[in-house]
């Protein structure tokens, strides 16, 4: 469980310093024959950093109940 908590603190820690990302996809706009017009859409992903914060939380905890011992 320690190792899954050293994890998710990470990913916590990525996921709020970087709140998304952009990518492209070619999409045709006139197919006349052999003439073809395509243009990039940007498409974005974006989250809070709340999301990053509660993950690193969780990873805190599991830390914290991996040394303990039972």
């Amino acid at each position: 469980m320690k190792g899954l908590g050293i994890f998710l603190i990470i990913a916590g820690l990525v996921l709020t310093l970087v709140t998304g990302f952009k990518f492209f996809t070619k999409e045709k706009i006139v197919d006349i024959g052999s003439i073809e017009v395509s243009a990039d859409k940007p498409h974005s992903v974006n989250w809070s950093p709340i999301l990053g914060i509660g993950i690193m939380v969780v990873g805190g905890i599991l830390v914290i109940a991996g040394k303990r011992k039972l």
